[in-house]
């Protein structure tokens, strides 16, 4: 089932980084977002293609209760520290194998590196794009107010649903 961006933010009461996002097909998003976010690619690995510099994870705020996991973190180019995603996401611990559970949960590696490094089987399955507005505090992370673009999916691992996911782009250009 694929998730919305309500239902990711529910577990954290702080909602005044919530962006105003318009559904959108993916025919509709335009260059570059189109390549960056039409695919069944990890963005860890497709902003680091992009952009020609690894990225590091920044965990802005964590929520565990028992094998639920969620958390909206910042990716930023290794090279340069700068911001070129912000993403939240909820993880079924469960259907993870100890070592991967805790490495998402240490929060020093993005999601789709640990998911790569572990060797987890696994399948990113976007369900929907957007045309997004941030809001003050995510402009700010972004470093930009400007309209950008971003995707909702869910990633599965060894067959089962593990990971929704909500990955907003910086504005580029």
């Amino acid at each position: 089932m694929s998730p919305t961006l309500d239902e990711l933010y529910a577990p954290f009461p702080d909602r005044s980084d919530r962006c105003a996002a318009v559904a959108v097909p993916a025919d509709a998003v335009p260059e570059p977002y189109r390549s960056l976010l039409v695919h069944t690619h990890h963005m860890t690995v497709t902003v680091e293609r992009f952009y020609g510099s690894p990225v590091d994870v920044r965990v802005l705020d964590a929520v565990r209760a028992g094998d639920s996991y969620s958390r909206k973190i910042l990716l930023s180019l290794r090279s340069t520290g700068a911001v070129v995603q912000f993403g939240i996401v909820h993880v079924d611990l469960s259907v993870l194998a100890p070592a991967v559970r805790d490495a998402i949960v240490e929060g020093k590696t993005p999601l789709g590196r640990v998911l790569i490094e572990n060797d987890v089987l696994r399948t990113v399955n976007p369900a929907g794009f957007f045309r997004v507005t941030p809001s003050g505090p995510m402009a700010a992370w972004l470093g930009s107010a400007a309209e950008t673009y971003g995707r909702i999916g869910v990633i599965t691992a060894d067959g089962k649903p593990a990971v929704r996911v909500a990955e907003i782009l910086t504005a580029i250009g």
